[in-house]
């Protein structure tokens, strides 16, 4: 059976996007080793105009979406972001900046202010100078603090993104004690997902199980004793979670994501699957991008499933899973999540966590820059 044949049932009219998310530059002055951005970022086409993306939100909003999330690459290396920020919020979006902090000086943070911006998240990789530099190949870490410190004397709630991996993960508790001096409202601990950069720098990044359950144990720690001060999210990483998680909560059912070249996808990581056209914001509607194109209805629902999933009792919960890990893995995006214990491919799952449990011998991390990006090419 051809996986990539559009199921007739998902074409179909339904609800629109909730949540927009404008990934609107590739360019990125970190050079994180995890980073979801596609291996071969530097072969993208020109960056959407400020005139492009204004259509995008214009459109996504009429259709009803509500949340609008800004992100990259580090954002605030474009000069529109408050041009953006005003129009999306005049329109009765909820506005969030996902930013690294570099840019974010104090005349900026006063600009997006007065556009609207209801929230920011700003990124960490660990509680010292040391670590955070290390896994980003910068030096930002007194910048973020800095930020870290303006952004709550501007009166954002501080909310704060740690990605979890194997070289910062046994340093938790400095991480949530750090989060807790800076006196953030919300902490999410995002366990590395492996897409992207972060696949392939897995060997060097997934940590063992007993690392895991250890970041686990102080994570409800520190939970138990802040109470309310500060809530902090554990988000577990795929490969130990024994089940597959429904793609994006339901692909093309809440989320749209437009990439900084105008390709509209129904998950941020889409845009490597083969055998796909991604339909480009500026020769399409997002009503029709929503409704009718090929892509968003390809995975739409439950009827385009592999048999391992049709008859299991789980698959309008997890709609087979993860497309892009299922492709990443097995070279085929319509076949069930590996991360699944029925998938035919569940071994390549077992076989990761046991190289996990290896002491010693990692790979050493390659950083998500230009330079590799066109070295690399598609890496898979």
């Amino acid at each position: 059976m051809d996986t990539l044949l559009v199921p007739p049932d998902a074409m179909q009219r339904r609800p629109g996007p909730l949540w927009l998310l404008a990934e609107v530059t590739y360019r990125c002055p970190l050079h994180c080793a995890f980073c979801y951005n596609p291996v071969d970022f530097a072969q993208a086409g020109p960056e959407l105009s400020t005139d492009d993306w204004l259509k995008v939100i214009r459109e996504a909003r009429a259709l009803g979406a509500a949340q609008f999330g800004i992100s990259g690459g580090e954002p605030l290396v474009r000069d529109d972001i408050e041009i953006l920020v005003r129009e999306a919020r005049q329109l009765g979006f909820y506005t969030n900046l996902i930013t690294s902090g570099v840019g974010l000086t104090e005349a900026r943070l006063a600009a997006l202010k007065d556009a609207g911006l209801d929230h920011i998240q700003l990124s960490f990789q660990d509680a010292t100078r040391e670590a955070n530099d290390l896994i980003t190949n910068t030096r930002t870490f007194d910048l973020k603090r800095k930020v870290a410190a303006m952004t709550k004397a501007a009166g954002y709630p501080t909310v704060i993104n740690c990605v979890l991996h194997r070289t910062n993960i046994d340093h938790l508790d400095r991480i949530i004690e750090m989060a807790a001096e800076i006196g953030a409202e919300y902490l999410e601990l995002a366990n590395t997902q492996y897409h992207g950069w972060a696949f392939l720098n897995r060997q060097a990044l997934m940590p063992s199980a007993a690392q895991l359950a250890e970041a686990e144990a102080v994570t409800e720690r520190w939970k138990a004793r802040l109470g309310k001060k500060m809530r902090i999210l554990f988000v577990t990483p795929d490969y130990q979670t024994k089940k597959p998680k429904k793609c994006m909560n339901g692909w093309g059912e809440v989320f749209l994501s437009v990439t900084p070249d105008g390709l509209a996808l129904p998950c941020h990581t889409a845009r490597m699957l083969p055998g796909l056209e991604f339909p480009d914001v500026r020769d399409h509607s997002i009503d029709w991008i929503w409704h009718e194109s090929p892509l968003f209805n390809r995975f739409r629902g439950t009827a385009w499933l592999p048999a391992t999933c049709q008859s299991c009792e789980d698959k309008d919960k997890d709609h087979g899973g993860c497309r892009c890990q299922a492709f990443m893995l097995t070279g085929d995006p319509g076949a069930t999540d590996p991360v699944c214990p029925k998938s035919p491919d569940h071994a390549l799952i077992d076989a990761a966590l046991a190289e996990a449990e290896k002491p010693g011998g990692a790979r050493p991390l390659v950083f998500r820059d230009p330079k590799n990006s066109t070295r690399l090419g598609r890496a898979f």
